[in-house]
């Protein structure tokens, strides 16, 4: 099937779409993806931050609602609920004209409001696993005509104390249903409880996508004791044209942070798990609208999150391994646009981030700060 065939054999209202997109042509995930998900198989599908994931179930998944049933027919499960709104609205972009309704239910929002929009009938139920599992056993969420779960960034889903939670949910679907799970890494621990809600999946995996423009991806670092990251942050801050997604370990950490960083004058955004459901927006809405230039998160709170415009990604605190500055790093530089990384490291960090870009082909440079520049360090005389 060539990739034209692959939109073709989609609803008008996806090609219409499609067309608008502006996209040339879809995704090694995407190509990989899209039959298997159409003809109702069990997929396990691994791809890299920034290759069209979302679409690549997203698509088939809207092709195969029936408008007519006032039932709901998929559930999206995602692990933040920035990501299940974002998924939200790329439904209700590629749905528009399709009479397709979709509904969100999240942790934190009001119960009363979300039993509103179960009324409305949606045909895509989109929400965090604890919310979900507590409607369905309320029995307001109805699972009888469920054809397909969709398990979005399936790493986060399925960790131990999510886990129970997400096959409940599973089982309580019908048994001829479809199980497609989705995710930047595959841990094995997942891969194999995945398998045991599906029945004989395809496992597609997808290492780097050809068909995506070379990322130009710059990688720079800082040497600096831990205490002096934060002033090394307040400069950066302050660059012209920066927008920078900031990594911090834990939420205690970011914390001091960004009360260090309002305390001299920078407003950041924050997110992660502690945030009610009114400062995350807030949050998200200040950095997506440039009020602030810089958001400090937890890997958790980031994952999944497509927010344009990234120029820079900062390791604030240095990635515990390889895979995760990979998924850090893959915030910027999406879809071929260029972009810069900058870790901010120790003497000893500093090692093992010369470990992590050799094996990663990266040769990163070593920088310093100068007038609100950054330059090359002068060679020793």
């Amino acid at each position: 099937m060539t990739e034209n065939d692959l939109i073709k054999n989609l609803n008008s209202f996806i090609q219409e779409a499609w067309n608008q997109s502006g996209f040339q042509k879809p995704t090694t995930i995407q190509e990989k993806t899209i039959p298997a998900v159409m003809e109702g198989k069990d997929l396990i599908a691994e791809s890299p931050t920034g290759t069209g994931k979302t679409l690549a179930y997203l698509l088939p998944v809207l092709a195969k609602i029936d408008v007519e049933k006032k039932a709901v027919q998929t559930v999206i499960l995602a692990s933040s609920q920035e990501l299940v709104m974002q998924i939200l609205q790329e439904v209700q972009q590629w749905g528009a004209s399709s009479g397709i309704r979709a509904a969100s239910f999240i942790g934190g929002a009001n119960v009363k409001r979300q039993l509103e929009k179960l009324k409305k009938h949606p045909h895509i139920a989109i929400g965090t696993p604890g919310r979900m599992l507590e409607l369905i056993k309320q029995k307001k969420l109805k699972m009888h005509e469920v054809k397909t779960v969709v398990l979005d960034e399936g790493d986060q889903l399925l960790v131990r104390e999510h886990e129970e939670t997400v096959k409940n949910i599973v089982k309580a679907t019908l048994s001829e249903r479809q199980v497609v799970l989705f995710s930047a890494t595959m841990p094995a621990h997942v891969e194999k409880v995945a398998k045991d809600l599906m029945k004989d999946p395809a496992i597609i995996k997808v290492k780097k996508d050809e068909t995506i423009e070379a990322a130009d991806v710059n990688h720079i670092y800082f040497v600096a004791e831990m205490r002096d990251k934060i002033k090394l942050l307040e400069k950066l801050s302050r660059m012209d044209g920066l927008k920078g997604l900031v990594f911090v370990k834990d939420i205690p950490n970011l914390t001091i942070i960004n009360e260090k960083l309002h305390f001299n004058g920078i407003q950041a955004s924050a997110l992660h798990g502690e945030l009610n459901k009114l400062d995350r927006q807030t949050s998200m809405k200040n950095f997506r609208s440039n009020q602030t230039n810089l958001l400090l998160s937890t890997d958790v709170a980031a994952r999944g999150l497509d927010i344009k415009g990234i120029t820079h990604v900062i390791h604030f605190d240095f990635p515990r391994d390889v895979n995760q500055y990979v998924h850090r790093s893959g915030r910027t530089g999406r879809f071929g646009a260029s972009g810069t990384v900058i870790s901010l490291v120790t003497n000893n960090e500093e090692r093992d981030l010369k470990r992590f870009t050799k094996e990663l082909g990266i040769q990163p440079g070593l920088k310093i700060m100068r007038g609100g520049q950054i330059i090359d360090p002068q060679p020793r005389r």
